[in-house]
């Protein structure tokens, strides 16, 4: 059976805290509302020191590893490539992974750790602070049959995460070229600000050339256009083959165009909990629904409350599935 969803990404292992206050940011100089690259030795010490007061939430991440993670948990076939250390976060990633989707195409580093996001999240307004040491995941040496299987989905899923560093980079490339000359469409999350600044000329490129769907928020789209997000949109619309264009505007929902016509998306109200992963968990509801040839509006729809689901629980990938059900039920047609 053909695969609704491959992606590739940079895997990382989710470790998740709720804090009641901001003591332990100024304790290690931690910006509030910000990620911070930290090595592994660094990483070690604060998630001692975290583990030692508060309750861990552990779960597979990396935004591409969301969004398919997201597409599995729908009921879609998805399947995922990403790079993990030999150790026992790696085999912790590759049990929540085949939890999510039954199946993945993991890579196993040998001598490295695999890679980790600690994220602090306020109970005040679920705030986020993140501290990443990306170890193995950014070194995978090779697709292997992962080529194949991208080749022959449905829709082949990546970010603009692979894209900031070698040797990632030139695999992500590589794997778009092979994707989308094999005819299988191409999605692309930009996923983060950071990412239109680090790289914009090779956005641009992918945009003008490969890339047939496209998320990103507003900021994203004022970087990548140099536009306002609505405008960004309207920009957007024409370049190259893109035929679906979704912008995430916030607490006002999603503007999309797709196949020539433009409409917007309400959110999906929840009390939130934490953001982690909402824009990833957005794409994985909207993708299932292409996937499946869904109307854009119905995958619309879908995304929009998943992405609320994923708001209000802790962690990026909605577990539960009768609430997953509802979702799904909600957007028929």
């Amino acid at each position: 059976m053909a695969l609704d969803v491959a992606g590739l990404g940079n895997a990382l292992m989710d470790a998740l805290v709720i804090i009641e206050d901001d003591a332990l940011l100024d304790e290690f100089e931690l910006v509030r509302g910000t990620m911070h690259p930290v090595d592994h030795k660094h990483w070690a010490k604060l998630f001692d020191r975290v583990r030692a007061s508060a309750e861990v939430t552990f779960d597979s991440g990396g935004s591409c590893a969301n969004t398919i993670a997201t597409v599995g948990r729908l009921g879609g076939h998805a399947l995922y490539c990403g790079q993990v250390g030999d150790d026992d976060f790696g085999d912790l990633y590759a049990q929540h992974l085949n939890a999510h989707c039954g199946q993945h195409s993991l890579r196993v580093a040998e001598g490295l750790s695999t890679g980790k996001c600690l994220s602090l999240i306020s109970r005040r307004d679920a705030e986020r602070t993140m501290a990443t040491d990306l170890g193995a995941s950014i070194l995978l040496p090779s697709l292997g049959t992962f080529a194949d299987e991208l080749a022959q989905a449905k829709i082949a899923h990546f970010t603009g995460y692979t894209l900031l560093a070698e040797p990632m980079r030139s695999l992500t490339l590589k794997a778009i070229e092979q994707a989308a000359s094999a005819g299988t469409p191409i999605s692309l999350d930009v996923a983060d600000p950071f990412v239109v600044q680090a790289i914009h000329s090779v956005l641009d490129t992918l945009i003008d050339t490969q890339v047939r769907i496209l998320f990103l928020n507003a900021e994203e789209a004022r970087g990548l256009t140099g536009q306002p997000p609505e405008e960004a949109l309207e920009h957007l619309v024409g370049r190259g083959q893109l035929e679906t264009i979704v912008v995430k505007l916030g607490k006002r929902g999603s503007r999309v165009w797709h196949q020539g016509a433009f409409f917007d998306v309400p959110i999906f109200e929840v009390v939130p909990v934490d953001t982690t992963g909402a824009g990833d968990a957005y794409a994985g509801g909207f993708l299932f629904g292409m996937s499946r040839g869904w109307t854009a509006q119905r995958c619309g729809a879908l995304a929009t409350r998943v992405a609320g689901l994923t708001v209000s629980q802790l962690g990026a990938v909605v577990k539960d599935s009768a609430a997953l059900r509802a979702a799904l039920e909600a957007t028929q047609p």
